[in-house]
């Protein structure tokens, strides 16, 4: 828990999480406004998309986008400010195994991105006050969305082990998630290099699908990347 402590401590982290808030709740509130001014006309369309097709599937799309941007900024300082202040050789010298260090930096910066996702998710929990709300749906995102910035901590993580500078590991993690998503944009859907970025596997959870095969997908991504950078403490603790 002192990585969930030390980022909570940092006034820039709720700078952070505030302008993150800010930036939701200004999408939130357009495409309300845009669902409002189109309702009536809804009205006269038979099985017409309600307030979760319209408002909850963008919502969640956009800040997929932002969680891309955000978690990179986040993960370059576990491993990367260790090495920069010279306090990874203390780190690998506690009565810590590499997997213990690299989990509990993991599983103690998920527990901090689940903040902003909860507060998202209980913020368009307030469309049930006016209208039906396809709850399915919006677990399904929020789901989604959760295995998704996993996915982009375990990477980032492993960059942050690579790298000697945390800005330097902040743009090699922006950059490789930004490369996987110019690629699931670019690919034709099913293809290989379709399947092989994380955003790619978002999508069915964006339309309500939850599909097994994207949660294996998910796990498997952070399984690797989480191991890669326990081979990488491992290496630093052996050979120096």
């Amino acid at each position: 828990m002192r990585e969930l402590r030390s980022l909570l401590a940092a006034p820039s982290t709720w700078l952070m999480l505030g302008a993150l808030q800010f930036v939701f709740s200004w999408f939130f509130l357009a495409r309300l406004d845009a669902f409002l001014q189109v309702q009536t006309q809804l009205a006269l369309i038979a099985n017409a998309p309600g307030a979760a097709q319209t408002i909850v599937a963008p919502l969640f799309s956009t800040l997929a986008l932002i969680m891309m941007m955000l978690v990179p900024v986040l993960t370059m300082r576990l491993l990367a400010e260790e090495r920069r202040n010279q306090t990874l050789p203390l780190l690998l010298s506690a009565p810590l195994s590499s997997r213990q260090i690299v989990l509990g930096k993991f599983i103690g910066l998920m527990l901090f991105l689940l903040l902003p996702i909860a507060a998202s998710t209980g913020m368009v929990l307030v469309l049930a006050l006016g209208t039906p709300l396809d709850t399915g749906l919006l677990l399904s995102n929020a789901t989604g969305l959760l295995l998704l910035t996993a996915s982009y901590a375990a990477l980032g993580l492993y960059v942050s082990a690579l790298a000697v500078q945390p800005i330097v590991a902040a743009i090699g993690a922006l950059a490789t998630l930004f490369g996987l998503w110019l690629v699931e944009a670019s690919a034709s859907v099913g293809s290989f290099w379709h399947a092989l970025a994380p955003s790619g596997h978002f999508q069915s959870f964006n339309t309500g699908l939850l599909d097994s095969n994207d949660c294996l997908y998910y796990l498997l991504f952070c399984i690797v990347f989480l191991l890669l950078a326990m081979r990488r403490l491992h290496n630093n603790r052996i050979y120096g």
